[in-house]
C-alpha cells in the first residue's frame, strides 16, 4: 500500500524503518526515525512531532507547474499557466514562503479568502507577474486592503461572489483612484463528488448565476470599467476523485468564457479553482479518499478541453489559473506520535487457581467442545455465560474473583475462536462471527490529540495512512485502533485504509514495551488543513515541529533547518482567557493559607508553589 499512497515519496528500508524520498527517485532517502531521534537529542523535542520535509513542497510545486507547461506545449495552447496557492489549506508562514520560493520561476501566486489572509498575502507576495486571487465574501475593508496591492503594481484580482460585491468594488475603486481587476465566480450546474460535493453546483455557497454575471458586466460597463472584467472563476469542490467531473466542469466554464468573449468582454483568465485530489488510500479510484487520475492527466484534460471549446467558438485561449492546495502540501508533513500503552481485549499471563463456579465450568465446556462444526453454537453459549455473569454481578450475587476469571476465560476462548476462523473459508464462517475481529480489537494509547492534529478524521471520517515508522520487519501481533489522551470518547482513530478499496476497523500493530523502547507511529499526508484547523479541546495545544531540508554536504544527507516548540500550558491557558500571573498569585494565596493553618511547612509550601509555576512552562502533552 505504501507504494500507492506514498506517490514515490515514502518507502520501507530493509531494516523495517520508514524512509522518505523528498525528491522521489532523484534525491537521497531519509530515515524518519532518525529525524525523530535527532529532534530529541539535538533540540529536546519529543513526540507528538510534525516533521515537514520542505523539499517535498518544492517538488510538488514543480510537478504541478511543469505538468501544465508540458500540456500547453503538447496542445499548442496559446495561453499561459498561472497557478496560485490557496493559503487557507495551510496558512503557516514557513509553508507559504517555501511554496512561493519554489514557485518563483513559474510566477506562482497566492489565493486569499479572508481579511487576515489578504494582509498576509500582500506581504509575502513579491513577484509582480504572479497573481493574488481574492476569494470569499468581502466588506469595504477587505476590498480597500486588496486594492492597496493594485497601487503597488501587484496583479490583484478581486473575485465577485455576489452582485453587490461588484457594485462595492466599483464604488471603492473610484474613491481610491485605482483601476481594479475583477473576476466573477460562475455557479456551474456541474457538481463535485465525495465529501465536498455540496460546495459546487447550482446550490453552491458562492457564485453568480448567468443573469447576475450579465448584470455585473453591464454595471462595469456603465461605470467605465468594462476592461476590469479579467477573470472567470469556478469551483466544483475540494478533493474531486473523478476526472470526468472535472472535465465536465471545465467544458461548462469554458463555454461561459467563450460566450462572454464573443459579447466583447476581454477576459484574460479562466480560474478552474481547486479540486485536484490526493490519493490518501492508494486505491486510485473514485472513493472520497482517492483519485482516479494523475496530475499529468489533470493538466492535460484542463488544457485540451478549454482549447477545444475556444477553438470551436473561435475565441482566444485564456491564461489558466488553478487553486490547487491539498495536492501541493499534503505529502510534506508527517505527524509522529508515540504509542505508550495498549488496552488489550485478550487476556495474557497466568490465571489464579481456578475457582469452582458454574459459569466457569460452562466456559470450560465451550472450550472442550470447540471445533469448526460447533463454532456457531459455542459462540452463543459463550455469550450466554458472559451475559449471565454480568447480570449476577449487578444483583450482587457474583464476587470479583469469579467475575475476573469469567472475563479471562471468555477472552481466551474468543481468541481461540478467531484462530479457528482463520483456518476456514469465508463461506464457512457463521454470520454471527464475521465481525469477530472488531469484537477483539485492541487500543494503542497515543500521546496526541485527534482534535488538534487530525481534525478531519474526527469531523467526517477522512482517512490518513497510519504506519509504524520502525519495526516493519517484524510481524504485527495486535489488531488495534488508536486512542488519544483527551478525555473524550471521540478522541480516536478507528478507520484505516485497506487494500481492497475499502476501510478497515483495525490496524495491525506491534506490542508496546519499555524493553523495546519508544513505539512511534507515523500519520502521513497531514499537510493539508490539519495543521491549521486544530482545536485546543482539553487544552492540548500545537505540537512540536521540525523542518527538514536535504543537503548532500551533511553526512546524514539532511539538516534540521528550523525547530518550533509546541504550545506550553501557559500559552493555551492564555488562549482561553486565563492570566497565568493571576493563577500563580491565587495559588500562592492558597499555599500561604495552608502554611498559616499548619497544613504545610513554609519551605514545603514555597517548593510546591515553584513546582506549580514551573509546570506552567511545560508543554501540554504527556512527558514520557
Amino acid at each position: 500500500m505504501i507504494d500507492r499512497w506514498g506517490a514515490g515519496y515514502f518507502d520501507v528500508a530493509p531494516d523495517g524503518r520508514m524512509l522518505v524520498a523528498p525528491l522521489q527517485g532523484r534525491g537521497r532517502k531519509v530515515v524518519i526515525q532518525e529525524v525523530v531521534e535527532a529532534a530529541l537529542k539535538d533540540e529536546g523535542l519529543k513526540a507528538p512531532l510534525v516533521i515537514r520535509f520542505q523539499d517535498i513542497l518544492h517538488h510538488r510545486v514543480r510537478v504541478l507547474n511543469e505538468a501544465f507547461n508540458r500540456a500547453i506545449a503538447e496542445n499548442k495552447y496559446r495561453g499561459q499557466y498561472r497557478g496560485v496557492f490557496p493559503i487557507k489549506v495551510n496558512q503557516l508562514r514557513e509553508v507559504v514562503e517555501e511554496i512561493l520560493d519554489a514557485g518563483r520561476p513559474f510566477h506562482y501566486g497566492v489565493e486569499v479568502g479572508s481579511k487576515p489572509e489578504v494582509f498576509a498575502g500582500l506581504a509575502v507576495h513579491g513577484d509582480p507577474d504572479a497573481l493574488i486571487v481574492c476569494n470569499g465574501y468581502k466588506d469595504d475593508a477587505f476590498i480597500r486592503t486588496a486594492l492597496l496591492g493594485r497601487r503597488l503594481g501587484k496583479k490583484v484580482i478581486l473575485i465577485a461572489e455576489k452582485l453587490s460585491e461588484v457594485r462595492a468594488i466599483i464604488r471603492i475603486a473610484k474613491e481610491v483612484g485605482v483601476d481594479p481587476e475583477i473576476g466573477m465566480r460562475v455557479r456551474l450546474v456541474t457538481r463535485g463528488a465525495g465529501k465536498w460535493a455540496e460546495s459546487g453546483g447550482e446550490r453552491a455557497k458562492f457564485g453568480l448565476s448567468t443573469g447576475e454575471i450579465l448584470e455585473a458586466a453591464k454595471a462595469l460597463a456603465e461605470a467605465g470599467m468594462k476592461s476590469a472584467f479579467k477573470l472567470l472563476h469556478f469551483h466544483v469542490g475540494s478533493q474531486v476523485p473523478d476526472i470526468l467531473i472535472l472535465k465536465r466542469a471545465v467544458r461548462e466554464a469554458a463555454r461561459y468564457y467563450a460566450k462572454l468573449r464573443r459579447l466583447g468582454h476581454q477576459i484574460e483568465y479562466i480560474d478552474v479553482g481547486g479540486g485536484l485530489a490526493v490519493d490518501y488510500d492508494g486505491s486510485r479510484s473514485t472513493l472520497h479518499s482517492s483519485m482516479n487520475y494523475s496530475i499529468e492527466e489533470y493538466a492535460r484534460d484542463i488544457v485540451w478541453n478549454i482549447a477545444d471549446v475556444c477553438d470551436e467558438e473561435k475565441v482566444p485561449h485564456p491564461n489558466i489559473v488553478s487553486e490547487s492546495g491539498r495536492a501541493i502540501v499534503a505529502h510534506h508533513a508527517v505527524l509522529v506520535v508515540e504509542a505508550f500503552g495498549a488496552v488489550e481485549r485478550t487476556a495474557s499471563g497466568e490465571m489464579e487457581p481456578e475457582l469452582d463456579h458454574k459459569l466457569i465450568r460452562a466456559i470450560r465446556d465451550v472450550e472442550s467442545t470447540l471445533n469448526a462444526q460447533t463454532l456457531n453454537e459455542s459462540w452463543h453459549d459463550l455469550l450466554q455465560a458472559k451475559e449471565e455473569s454480568e447480570k449476577l454481578f449487578e444483583l450482587g450475587y457474583l464476587e470479583l474473583d469469579v467475575k475476573a476469571q469469567v472475563e479471562t476465560l471468555y477472552w481466551r476462548t474468543v481468541e481461540r475462536m478467531r484462530a479457528l476462523i482463520a483456518t476456514l473459508e469465508p463461506s464457512e464462517v457463521p454470520d454471527d462471527l464475521v465481525d469477530l475481529d472488531k469484537h477483539l480489537q485492541n487500543q494503542h494509547i497515543c500521546n496526541f490529540s485527534v482534535f488538534q492534529s487530525l481534525l478531519d478524521h474526527w469531523a467526517f471520517g477522512a482517512l490518513f495512512p497510519v504506519v509504524p515508522i520502525h519495526r516493519l520487519d517484524e510481524r504485527p501481533t495486535m489488531a488495534s485502533t488508536l486512542v488519544d489522551i483527551t478525555c473524550d470518547s471521540d478522541g480516536k482513530v478507528a478507520k484505516f485504509i485497506d487494500r481492497d478499496q475499502s476501510e478497515r476497523d483495525t490496524l495491525p500493530l506491534h506490542t508496546v514495551s519499555k524493553e523495546q523502547g519508544p513505539y512511534y507511529l507515523g500519520i502521513f499526508l497531514t499537510g493539508a488543513y490539519q495543521d491549521i484547523m486544530g482545536d485546543i479541546h482539553n487544552l492540548f495545544g500545537r505540537v512540536n515541529e521540525v523542518h527538514v531540508f536535504l543537503d548532500d554536504d551533511e553526512e546524514c544527507g539532511y539538516y534540521l533547518e528550523e525547530t518550533i516548540e509546541g504550545n506550553t500550558i501557559a500559552e493555551v491557558l492564555r488562549m482561553t482567557q486565563y492570566d497565568t500571573h493571576e493563577l500563580a498569585t491565587k495559588m500562592k494565596a492558597q499555599f500561604d493559607a495552608a502554611i498559616k493553618q499548619d497544613k504545610l511547612k513554609p519551605a514545603e509550601g514555597m517548593r510546591l508553589l515553584a513546582e506549580y509555576e514551573r509546570g506552567l512552562k511545560d508543554q501540554t502533552y504527556l512527558s514520557l
